[in-house]
């Protein structure tokens, strides 16, 4: 290990004398077991090939970016970005990628999972003229392994049956996390990503595309492993984000992933609402009255913590932050039912078309409180 991560006095003079080919993006989040391997497995992997590592990561609370200073002090193409205020994988990612002047960069987990013996496949493919190299478990020889629970391979396969529609080209694995792609492309199409979410490759692809020519994608196959240490970010709810950049790139980006789950959020709540005023009205008998107001709270209740984790996994609320958030999500949904009110009695009044003027007044409330919420509980 020490012989892999010290670097003499004559090497570190020479490599400051000339640019990175390669950088390799590692986004973190409690990976302190972890990156001290990923180093070492990396140098093995890369040997021959000017490359950096870049850990960027989100201020983990076990240490992780400790543990990356301490091997970028021995190891001069080893750094580490330490995020506060700001947490999510696809912008983590982007930060790291434009943080280098590596003309390729490469992304990959700091599980372990990913096969770092295939970077030198993937930079002969984007040398060779390719746009984006992606590590793919679905093509040629590669295989999910055992790395794969259940339910992350029926979340995967349903991500590659969907990327389709949007990419406008096959692509293997859209939920990989693991590819290389041109730095000049990256920084073309970085203003349109979405900075949202635990998944970048479909968005990078599908922006690309629609900017110009499709790009070039090379699937480059390899078997994922089993976690070494730490715990798995990947969860039916990542899936679920990952539906809701699907349907933003359907609309063109027109309408944003987290308002796409803020919404599927709250039609939940709508469920839950009717759910506990039927419990109160027929099988523990209150009044219309107490029953609407419990029933309005348990689902305002149900929305604020399910965007918390969900629509808002990248800013979610811990501590004092958590209660203090549920109090304003109160006050703020209390005036979005005023605005939806408001807006429904005017249109009924302008056209006496119930459903109509029900269907605005709710999307009027469902506009305000996404956009208040994220200024104010979000943040």
């Amino acid at each position: 290990m020490d012989s892999l991560i010290k670097t003499s006095p004559d090497q570190l003079a020479t490599r400051r004398g000339r640019s990175p080919e390669l950088a390799v993006i590692v986004p973190t989040f409690n990976e302190r077991a972890n990156v001290a391997a990923v180093v070492e497995r990396i140098a093995v992997a890369l040997e021959g090939i000017d490359w950096e590592l870049v850990f960027v990561d989100d201020n983990s609370p076990d240490g992780t970016a400790d543990a990356a200073w301490d091997l970028a002090r021995q190891h001069d193409n080893v750094r580490c970005i330490k995020r506060l205020g700001r947490r999510g994988l696809s912008s983590a990612c982007a930060e790291g990628i434009l943080s280098t002047n590596a003309p390729f960069v490469a992304v990959m987990d700091g599980d372990l999972q990913h096969d770092e013996s295939i970077l030198p496949a993937m930079l002969a493919k984007v040398r060779a003229g390719a746009d984006i190299a992606v590590g793919s478990r679905y093509s040629g020889e590669g295989s999910s392994g055992e790395g794969l629970s259940p339910i992350r391979q029926w979340g995967s396969n349903l991500a590659t049956r969907l990327s389709t529609l949007v990419a406008g080209q096959e692509l293997a694995d859209p939920m990989s996390g693991f590819f290389m792609v041109r730095r000049d492309l990256f920084v073309d199409v970085a203003p349109q990503l979405s900075d949202e979410g635990f998944k970048i490759l479909l968005d990078l692809v599908v922006t690309a595309a629609r900017k110009g020519t499709p790009p070039a994608i090379a699937q480059v196959p390899y078997v994922f492993r089993q976690r070494q240490a730490g715990e798995s970010k990947m969860s039916p709810l990542v899936v679920l984000q990952f539906l809701g950049l699907f349907l933003s790139k359907l609309t063109g980006g027109l309408l944003p992933t987290s308002f796409l789950l803020f919404a599927l959020v709250g039609f939940s709540g709508v469920a839950v609402h009717l759910s506990v005023l039927w419990l109160f009205t027929s099988v523990v008998p209150e009044t219309f009255i107490v029953a609407q107001i419990l029933a309005t709270i348990t689902a305002m209740t149900w929305n604020f913590f399910l965007n918390n984790s969900l629509t808002y996994a990248d800013r979610k609320l811990h501590g004092l932050k958590l209660w203090t958030g549920l109090l304003g999500f109160y006050v703020v949904c209390s005036m979005g039912g005023v605005a939806n009110i408001s807006i429904a009695s005017m249109i009924y009044e302008a056209r006496p078309a119930p459903l109509i003027a029900g269907l605005a007044g709710a999307l009027m409330s469902s506009v305000f409180n996404y956009a208040v919420t994220r200024i104010f509980t979000w943040k």
